[in-house]
């Protein structure tokens, strides 16, 4: 069977997008690896009518709506390759047994977040080191806040943190404030801390170079973004450099520079978040659904 559109990816931004093209009555394939970027998180905030609700909840309710209409069909598993070309792509899973034809692709892969190395992060992530504000800060009660740096974008992050709590700034050796910056951090009751991080321990705890232990409600830092797969760029899509990281490039249609593939959700814009997901891959639906009829 050939499938009016392929999606790659079934999280937020891939539900999204199929469901627009759903109720077109058109033919959908997802094909979801089932490794959401949110999985480490309890709670989804900041997404209107789901606030607080667990993100794992929202996804399979979601797909339980999907479900309801006859002209999905689901398969859980890895995309490895795609190839052809617009009304004649063809699509194999990792296991290499299973082809799939399209009309159409829409990669909504997600991203990987390639974390600063420090011990006892990675396993804190989305539970206590988080990178949207607006997704945890409210949480911490207006505690105390770590802000650990990996490069000159973390300087906006710290400006912005005070909004949560008291914020203290870890250079880490990532970047040097100049005059202005500093004296604006100041400003903002930003504290800079020069000695590098350990490591990470307890809840939110940073444990410094020096020995010293600063107990924190919550952390942020920015990890460096990439698609979470390889197929978009391995058919020939363009990526392309973002304050955060590397991302598929799209047009204002989310069609990326392959005609018939198409881009969304984190793997094709800044920022990130779950609502600015679901609402990039409604409109990627749309105007796939468009480009199908025109």
């Amino acid at each position: 069977m050939t499938h009016d559109v392929i999606v790659i990816g079934g999280s937020y931004a891939g539900m999204a997008a199929a469901l627009q093209l759903l109720r077109a009555r058109r033919k959908v394939l997802v094909i979801d690896a089932g490794k959401r970027r949110n999985r480490f998180a309890d709670a989804s905030h900041g997404f209107l009518g789901q606030d607080g609700v667990n993100p794992g909840e929202i996804a399979r309710k979601a797909r339980e709506q999907l479900s309801a209409y006859p002209t999905l069909t689901w398969v859980e598993g890895i995309a490895e390759k795609a190839e052809g070309e617009k009304d004649a792509f063809v699509v194999t899973t990792a296991d290499g047994l299973l082809r799939h034809d399209g009309r159409r692709l829409l990669f909504a892969t997600g991203v990987s977040d390639t974390l600063p190395e420090i011990e006892g992060l990675g396993e804190r992530w989305g539970r206590s080191v988080f990178h949207c504000p607006y997704c945890h800060g409210y949480e911490l009660d207006q505690g105390r806040i770590g802000c650990i740096a990996t490069g000159p974008m973390s300087l906006h992050q710290a400006q912005l943190l005070p909004e949560w709590g008291e914020v203290t700034l870890f250079l880490n050796g990532s970047f040097a404030p100049d005059e202005a910056q500093r004296t604006d951090l100041t400003a903002r009751g930003v504290t800079i801390e020069e000695t590098p991080v350990a490591s990470l321990e307890g809840e939110a705890d940073v444990r410094l170079a020096d020995g010293r232990l600063l107990q924190f409600a919550g952390l942020f830092t920015a990890s460096r973004v990439s698609p979470s797969s390889p197929i978009a760029e391995r058919l020939g899509c363009t990526l392309e450099e973002t304050p955060f990281g590397m991302q598929i490039q799209t047009d204002a249609m989310k069609e990326t520079t392959i005609p018939g593939a198409f881009a969304c959700g984190d793997a094709a814009r800044v920022p990130h978040s779950v609502s600015l997901a679901v609402g990039d891959g409604a409109w990627a639906g749309a105007q796939l659904h468009r480009s199908l009829v025109f």
